[in-house]
């Protein structure tokens, strides 16, 4: 077994170059990784490579480079191991579709044919675990099996640092949203920790720290990996990202903006549409909490300059969906908000943030009745996705047909009623963790609710109501100022100057 510690920094001319930087190569910088294989000694360093932009989620990147190292070496039986690992994206989009469902158990066979080693038959049997029996086995049924095959191969292998960073992942893959204890994460976090002081410049490390800490509860404690892991592999668009993660949900709004210009910028050098997109969706947020509405417009322009966007593509289809429902509801203009069209090719989920854009800007403009078809076809979207399975996005539609109701039922003057369907929408909310894909809900319902109980000056309960969401999604520049005046109208100018302090 051929053991290597290799740096992965190669020269690579990217196109495309800052005009400082006169066309001279630029070095690419991924990070360290040490991962000894049987292959042999000429395609290691590459192989190594391979595995880094894998743990920086440059999944077409890495599947080239993976491609190229089995073209190389044959017989390099982990090569066909990482292409079948690009397939399996487990924070982004767990569902593989059939095809790389297919394909990725045929690289997994083959990889079984051309090893005997006993560590890397572990690492391809526990991989065949999620992508064998697909077509009778839920995806996160597979997920959680990948899981417990992946502790396996770590006890087998303590030394074997990637046996125990990859099982980190497999944890993030399998943990519930549903599970406001961040179990998972948690035990993820104890394996990574004390990897981080052996192996500082690991991506994978920092990586899926910030994952394990992208929560209210943790957040806190993900802000030395957030500053890491850009500078461990600035070549790759997620790691110059992902830092605003835990920037977004401690409302460090200016860190986040300069994370997502440089993930952007690098995403669109490399043509990631759909890690652009992702940025951009980032950083579109970020401007408008910071009050920079002119900013964000011009996000938005980007956006809408782009032709052929594969909204089927949940990256992609979610960022293009939320950014201009974002610029419309946190601005309140529901004359843009009720213009919103869908895309075309989206899933339903995501096709349904527009709907509820649509629904709440008519409600909330006092078209309550227009809002009824736009609410039906909420219905028609919680429908399809009751039917599918999917407990997360269940939730995340319901959520909103309750909201959309809400505003329809208060437009309509019942305003008891609304505010109590409002509050059901703000436990239900309360009770799930959101996906990585998405800085958060469009506007949190414990923020429509302050929203709604201010407006019926109810000021002492919509304060409440205003805190507790500011709790749980900090520095949000809406609920800031909708508690600030708040204060005001209850004679508390000390938590109102507060308030406008944040602001500042």
């Amino acid at each position: 077994m051929k053991s290597a510690f290799a740096i992965i920094l190669v020269v690579a001319i990217l196109p495309l170059l800052a005009q400082e930087e006169h066309n001279h190569p630029v070095p690419e910088k991924l990070g360290v990784v040490a991962f000894p294989t049987t292959c042999s000694s000429t395609v290691q360093p590459r192989f190594e490579r391979a595995v880094a932009l894998l743990h920086s989620f440059a999944y077409a990147a890495s599947e080239k480079a993976f491609r190229d190292v089995a073209k190389s070496d044959p017989k390099c039986a982990m090569a066909h191991w990482g292409i079948a690992m690009t397939y399996y994206h487990q924070l982004w989009e767990p569902r593989v579709t059939s095809i790389d469902l297919k394909r990725g158990l045929a690289e997994l066979l083959e990889a079984q044919q051309l090893t005997t080693d006993d560590r890397e038959r572990q690492y391809i049997t526990a991989l065949t675990a999620y992508y064998r029996d697909s077509d009778e086995v839920p995806a996160a049924s597979r997920a959680k099996l990948y899981e417990q095959a992946m502790a396996n191969v770590a006890n087998a292998n303590p030394s074997d640092s990637e046996a125990h960073i990859f099982y980190a992942l497999a944890l993030l893959g399998a943990a519930s949203p549903m599970d406001k204890t961040h179990a998972n994460e948690k035990r993820a976090a104890i394996i990574l920790e004390p990897l981080r002081e052996k192996f500082p410049q690991h991506p994978g490390i920092a990586h899926y720290l910030i994952h394990s800490y992208d929560s209210t509860e943790l957040a806190r404690r993900g802000l030395n990996a957030a500053r890491e892991y850009s500078k461990i592999a600035p070549s790759a668009p997620h790691a110059l990202h992902m830092p605003s993660h835990i920037f977004t949900r401690l409302g460090l709004w200016d860190e986040s903006i300069k994370s997502n210009i440089a993930a952007r910028a690098a995403a669109h050098r490399q043509a990631d549409i759909g890690e652009e997109l992702h940025a951009m969706d980032y950083l579109a947020y970020a401007y408008l909490q910071r009050g920079r509405d002119g900013d964000a417009s011009h996000v938005l322009k980007d956006l809408n300059s782009k032709s052929e966007l594969a909204a089927s593509d949940f990256k992609i289809g979610y960022a293009a969906t939320a950014m201009p429902v974002r610029y419309a509801v946190e601005r309140q203009d529901w004359a843009e908000a009720v213009k919103i069209q869908p895309l075309d090719g989206a899933p339903s989920y995501v096709t349904a943030i527009t709907y509820w854009a649509r629904a709440v800007g008519m409600a909330r403009s006092g078209q309550p009745d227009m809002a009824e078809s736009e609410i039906r076809n909420l219905q028609q979207c919680y429908d399809q996705m009751k039917a599918s399975g999917d407990s997360y996005w269940v939730t995340q539609v319901h959520i909103q047909l309750l909201e959309a109701q809400a505003w329809a039922t208060s437009a309509r003057g019942k305003t008891g009623d609304a505010v109590s369907v409002l509050r059901n929408a703000a436990a239900e909310e309360d009770a799930v963790e959101k996906l990585p894909v998405t800085p958060g809900p469009i506007i949190p319902a414990r923020e429509q609710l302050a929203d709604l109980l201010l407006a019926l000056n109810r000021a002492k309960e919509a304060l409440t109501e205003f805190e507790a969401s500011l709790s749980a999604a900090p520095g949000r520049r809406a609920a800031l100022i909708g508690a600030a005046k708040t204060a005001d109208m209850l004679g508390e100018k000390a938590k109102a100057e507060q308030f406008r302090a944040t602001l500042r």
